[in-house]
């Protein structure tokens, strides 16, 4: 998966699936992945409902663009959103997309976009179905790029180490990629488990724990052994399973 911050990226938001409360954690977020060329919000701007937006829109340069609902429900916001989306892939000025909303009509979209050879990160809640989650190269729930000023939003508190140990998928998902991230010894560069963590699982962050980072998340399980080592000016982190 493509993770170079000199990556030109288009960002789709679908304005009826996601809350203001999340530009400033959103942009931080895509910035990591690349640089946003093109930044569009869709939805009915005549709706008292999208007035939040407003501020956000104006203070972050996101172009909004207007679709009326001819219809009862989204389905004309969407279907404008994949339009522009495929105009955008075929000018072929982009190397990904970022693609803003929980809502499983983008699933195709995601996957016509990837089978270009292009990356998709998407951007939606917890309730997004699988099948766009799995869609994406990589996922980001925004409950966890959430403003802290608004509560119904708010970033994930960590979780205890009960609570970890007792999620039989996360502790599979990390057993099994520092064992074939490992070398003969056990030991396993941590950001190769983390490497191999997200290709398995486009939707995987130590974030949705409450960790801002994976060791966090390992040092939090405490079933796993973590030590630093030198390498010339840096420090890296290795991981290995615990004996029993």
């Amino acid at each position: 998966m493509a993770n170079d911050n000199t990556d030109k990226l288009a960002v789709l938001v679908d304005a009826d699936n996601a809350r203001p409360a999340i530009v400033d954690g959103l942009l931080a977020e895509v910035a990591k992945y690349g640089t946003a060329h093109v930044k569009r919000i869709y939805g009915d701007w005549t709706s008292p409902h999208l007035n939040g937006w407003k501020t956000a829109l104006l203070e972050h340069s996101i172009q909004p663009i207007q679709q009326f609902a001819y219809t009862s429900g989204k389905n004309a916001t969407d279907s404008a959103m994949i339009i522009d989306a495929m105009d955008l892939l075929y000018s072929e000025r982009f190397d990904g997309f970022c693609i803003v909303s929980s809502d499983s009509d983008f699933t195709r979209l995601a996957s016509r976009i990837r089978e270009a050879g292009l990356v998709v990160y998407g951007f939606g809640e917890l309730k997004t179905p699988k099948p766009f989650v799995s869609a994406c190269d990589k996922f980001i729930y925004t409950e966890v790029l959430a403003s802290t000023e608004d509560e119904d939003d708010a970033p994930t508190t960590p979780k205890t180490a009960k609570e970890l140990r007792s999620d039989t998928k996360l502790l599979n998902n990390l057993r099994s990629a520092i064992k074939d991230a490992s070398d003969e010894s056990g030991w396993a560069a941590l950001g190769g488990v983390g490497s191999i963590l997200n290709k398995r699982n486009s939707d995987f962050d130590s974030r949705n724990y409450g960790y801002s980072k994976l060791s966090g998340l390992i040092h939090g399980i405490g079933l796993f052994d973590v030590e630093e080592r030198q390498h010339g000016n840096a420090k890296h982190v290795y991981v290995r399973a615990r004996a029993k």
